[in-house]
């Protein structure tokens, strides 16, 4: 019997193995992470407080898992409900609407956030 320290590493792959899986397969995830890359560029650019960066933190892991659980929850549903079933169409239904609403309040975050310093920036850079 293996014990809970050479299952932990073993767990750890298991994740790191569907995070990657979920890259490569799903086509949303490449555009969760690039408007992701470009927000963080952002804030790297207007210098964010720690407590922003946090949020922001939040808001990015908060979409990206609720595409992970989407994911997942779709391909349960394609397993267990092959044929077309008005309830698998409303799980998956709702398991999307989740991910969307996720990336609405993403944007509204990120508009909180961003958007005063942005606009600050901008105002000074044509300004001058």
């Amino acid at each position: 019997m293996m014990n809970r320290r050479s299952r932990l590493p073993e767990a750890f792959g298991h994740a790191f193995s569907g995070l990657f899986l979920a890259i490569r397969t799903q086509r949303n995830m490449p555009i969760h992470l690039a408007i992701a890359a470009g927000v963080i560029g952002l804030g790297i650019w207007l210098r964010l407080s720690t407590t922003q960066w946090a949020i922001l933190a939040l808001t990015i892991g908060s979409v990206l898992a609720a595409e992970l659980l989407n994911s997942g929850l779709e391909t349960v549903v394609d397993m267990v409900s092959p044929d077309y079933h008005p309830l698998a169409k409303q799980a998956k239904d709702v398991a999307a609407g989740a991910v969307l609403l996720a990336a609405i309040m993403a944007v509204v975050v990120g508009l909180l956030i961003l958007g005063p310093p942005l606009w600050a920036r901008l105002t000074r850079l044509f300004a001058g």
